[in-house]
Parts: structure tokens; sequence; C-alpha cells
């Protein structure tokens, strides 16, 4: 059986079968979580974000693959879910920019647009690690890329590029010893190595038997937590500054007086890779949108006039900490008719009561997810539209939920940033850092500064026995989490609840926070919190009923 070109009916059915392997395994690939707490849905982020995809392609009415990609991936970039899924989403975005042209795939064409789509996603991941999702793209497409210079037939092409996935799959504890220690794959790469086996099977119309990596002979030399890897936000304090101006713009391609050049994405990059740092650029075939840290603003939006006219400009003094917004709107006529609040502040919450501790802490629009429950860009972006605000600020309140923000920040109209919090008890920390009067880049300094004075904490229970870092888990026992670590174990909540305590707190805290969830009880806070009073006298609790699922308690020291 031999096959040479991908046409339009054969890439759909690729990505049908694929996102049916996706589906069907996403328990399995949750089971993967390095972490044996109940929120391991990396599987159930990628295949809702990649479900987002097929349905978008269902839609075009298409005989050409570059169409149909491009669909795909404007499918996924709005239903991406957690970082596996934004990952996921750059992936096929590349994708789709390397098939542009292309009515059909010959094993050239489809080996350059796997290799687009590992630039595009490395690129969209601030400090990229082996041992994700990112090297078993970027092995698969290498190896895709020899291949084709070998093979004109397709199915050949994708039997190599499965085995490729597989052996680098195989490979990823050997390069994030905390894969090694539990004794699983990374599970984002575990994800695409179902796609790519979904391609395979559609091609060949034979099943492909799972088959399981063994990982009990890898050696490995560093420790370290996946999803910290995934994490592309960071904290800026004044001091740390290098370049002064924050400067934002939304180019429309090819319009106005001072075009030049036409826009190309390296090009375009590298040179304002150049200028400044923090650099994001997202574009579509209409528009580019531009953010960066520069000495000298003006070169940026010179720079940016040569490939079109500027729909809008921001700049802040970021060492001044005071806003010098220069903008050109356009017109008004899309303007709401209600007008718009200075500021609105969307967090992240499960739980009705945590969700009006969050309110009344100022929080302005809530989005309902959290552990288990990440909303997608998609629904983000609904809500930053929904809050009707001129300039947004985004508390994901946990940090597989960060690339979805950072996403969703880069791609709506207003300025956006994204307090990189990461528990609930970050994101009422933060709510404490922010004034109505200052700028947003000013709020994003001084709420991100607050989390300085927290220590957050998590009680929840295990899903399996393991070993992490020494530490025994078993089954059904629960855990304490301080910043995302888990530091204690055991089968009784409440003494497990007050070592977990003790740790966090030294001379320096006065306050202790217990949010309990839907599986505590206000008497057991109760109890937790006496114990605590009798061993730190000087320490004052306080308790709130927050009714969020997973975690029987969220805590905070200050």
């Amino acid at each position: 059986m031999s096959t040479k070109l991908i046409d339009a009916e054969q890439f759909k059915q690729m990505l049908e079968v694929a996102n049916q392997r996706l589906t069907d395994n996403a328990d399995y690939v949750n089971s993967l979580n390095v972490f044996p707490v109940p929120d391991g849905d990396t599987g159930t982020n990628m295949s809702l974000s990649f479900q987002s995809g097929v349905k978008k392609v269902r839609e075009v009415d298409s005989k050409r693959v570059d169409e149909l990609a491009q669909a795909l991936a404007k499918g996924l970039l709005l239903g991406a879910r957690g970082n596996s899924g934004v990952i996921l989403s750059q992936l096929f975005r590349g994708f789709a920019k390397g098939c542009e042209g292309q009515e059909t795939l010959d094993t050239n064409a489809f080996a350059q647009a796997l290799a687009e789509g590992v630039k595009v996603a490395y690129r969209a991941v601030m400090k990229p690690v082996e041992g994700t999702i990112l090297s078993v793209a970027r092995e698969a497409g290498e190896t895709a890329q020899m291949t084709s210079e070998q093979t004109t037939d397709i199915i050949e092409l994708m039997d190599a590029i499965y085995e490729s996935a597989k052996k680098a799959l195989a490979n990823t504890p050997n390069q994030l010893k905390v894969l090694k220690e539990v004794g699983v794959v990374d599970s984002g790469g575990q994800g695409l190595t179902f796609i790519y086996m979904g391609f395979l099977e559609a091609l060949t119309g034979e099943e492909v038997a799972i088959t399981t990596p063994d990982i009990q002979n890898l050696d490995v030399k560093e420790l370290a937590h996946e999803e910290n890897y995934y994490n592309t936000s960071h904290s800026v304090s004044s001091e740390d500054i290098q370049y002064g101006y924050c400067t934002q713009m939304l180019i429309r391609l090819g319009q106005g007086k001072t075009v030049k050049d036409s826009f190309d994405y390296e090009t375009f990059s590298n040179h304002l890779n150049e200028l400044g740092d923090s650099l994001i650029v997202v574009n579509d075939d209409e528009f580019v949108k531009v953010h960066v840290h520069v000495e000298y603003p003006g070169e940026v939006l010179s720079y940016g006039q040569r490939f079109g006219s500027l729909a809008t400009v921001k700049v802040d003094n970021m060492r001044e900490q005071h806003d010098t917004i220069l903008e050109n709107q356009g017109s008004d006529a899309n303007q709401k008719a209600e007008p718009k609040k200075p500021y609105g502040i969307i967090a992240v919450a499960a739980g009705a009561g945590v969700q009006e501790l969050m309110q009344s802490a100022g929080a302005t629009t809530i989005i309902n997810g959290g552990q288990t429950m990440n909303p997608s860009t998609e629904d983000i972006v609904k809500a930053i539209e929904k809050a009707n605000a001129e300039q947004i600020i985004i508390l994901p309140n946990n940090k597989n939920i960060l690339m979805a923000s950072n996403q969703a920040a880069e791609v709506v109209d207003q300025p956006a940033v994204v307090v990189a919090t990461t528990s609930i008890s970050q994101g009422l920390t933060a709510l404490l850092g922010f004034n109505a009067n200052n700028t947003l880049a000013e709020n994003q300094v001084n709420m991100e500064a607050e989390l300085e004075n927290v220590v957050s904490g998590q009680v929840t229970h295990a899903i399996r026995d393991t070993e992490i870092d020494g530490l025994k888990i078993k089954k059904d026992d629960f855990m304490g989490l301080i910043d995302g670590d888990i530091v204690a174990s055991g089968a009784d909540l409440e003494t497990l609840t007050v070592d977990t305590i003790k740790k966090m707190i030294d001379d320096d805290k006065e306050i202790v926070t217990l949010i309990y969830g839907e599986d505590a009880s206000e008497d057991e806070a109760n109890a937790i919190a006496e114990k605590i009073e009798d061993l730190y006298p000087d320490i004052e609790t306080e308790i709130y009923e927050g009714d969020q699922p997973v975690y029987n308690y969220f805590i905070s020291v200050e």
C-alpha cells in the first residue's frame, strides 16, 4: 500500500481519527500527571482543544489542505485549554503556516509543515525545556525532514514520524527527573503521540497497537516540575527594568501611506528583539500585535509603520510609574452604547464561596474554573469582552491557566496584562495591590509585588501510591502542598492540615486564612484554627467557606 499525496478528504480523515484517538485515551494521558493530585487534566485539555480545532474544520467546505489547516489552527487557538492545549495550538498554527499555498501535501510539504509547527511552538514558550511535548514534536519533526528526502510515500513517512515520537516520548524521563521518580513519561508528549498515531491509522486504515514506553533503565540528572517550564509569565520590579518603555502597537498590514515592506514574521521579530526584551508578536493575515520593552519606543513605532498603519498604540513609562499613552483609535463608531469602565479584573475561580471572596476583594468578572476545569483562551476572551472595560487585568489563579491567559491577553484589542497568580490565595492577595488610580503597568507591578507577602498552601487527596522527593504517598491519603510542592502526607485530615500550616509559619507571619471546600466543614476548620492558635498565640486565624472542589482547604499565611 502506497500513498503519494494527502488531499483534503484524507487530511480531514486524519484529523478525525486523531481526534478520536486523543479523546479515547484522555484519561490515560491524565493519569501520567507527575503529581498524584486530582488535577491531572493534560489529556482532557489536549482533547478539548483538538476537538475545537476539528469542529472548525468540519464547518469549512474546501478542497484545499491549506484552507483546512488554517481552520484547524483558528479553532485550536480559541479552544486552547491549559498549557498543553496552548502549545498544541501553536504546533498546528505553525503547521498551517507551513501548508500555505498547498492544495495537497506530498512528503516534503508535510515534513516542512511539521517543522514550521515546531518552530512556532518553541517560540511561544519563553524558556523551552527538553523532556516535554516540545521534545517529542521536535524529534518527530527532524525525523520527518530526514525521511522526506528518502521517500515519496506518505505512509512510510508517517510511520517514521510516529516511531520517532514514541522514542522521544520514552526518553522524556531522561530529561526531567520528576518523570523518572514517578515512573511516567511526559503527559503532553504522550497526547501528541496519540495524534500522530491517529494520523497513521487514517492513512493505513489499520489500528495501531498502543505500547507503553520502558523507562526503567533511564538515567537522569535534574529535578524539575514540568509545569514550571511551561510558565511564560514573569514578575518585574522597577530596579530590574533595563528597558524603560512598555510599547504596544496593533498594525493593520498593507494599509496606509507609510508601507514599504512586506511582512515576514522572522525578519520582523528578529529586528524588534534586537531593540529590547519581553517581545511578543502575534499575527494573522490582517493584523500584527506587538508588545515589547524598549528604551526608544519611537524606533518600534516607525518600524511598524513600514508594514502597515498603526491601528492602536500604547506606551507606558515603567520607571516613572505613569502612563504616557499614545493612541490612534481610528473610528469610534464601534463603541458600545454603555460606557466602558476604566478597569476590568478577570479572575478564574471554582466554588461559590471562593467566587464571592474574589468579587468582594475587587474582581469584576469571574470565570468558573480551576483545577480539572481549565477555561479555554476563548472563554477568557469572552470574559474580557463581558467586562466592558478600557483596561484588563487577568488573574489565572492556577499555573495551568497561565498560558491560555497570556494568549487571551495577546489577541484582544484593549490593553490587557496577566498577573501571574498560581493559586486562589495568591489571587486574593494580588487584589490588595490594585489601585484604580494607577496605570495598568503600575497595577501589574504592584499586584505581583503583593505575592511576595503570602505563602500559599492547599490540602487535597492522593489519587495513587507514589514517592516524590523521598516522600512516600499512599492512595487516598491527604497531602499538603506549599507553593505547589508536596510537603506532607497522611491519613488524618486535621493532623495533616495542621502540619502543613506549621511548615508555612515563621517569625514574620501574623495571619492564617483557611478556606474550606465542599469536602470539608466549618467545624473541622474551627478545630484546626484552635490548634494553630494554641501553638502560636500571636497568630490570628480567619475562616471562610469556599465550596471549592478538589481541595479540602486553601491556606494562606501572611
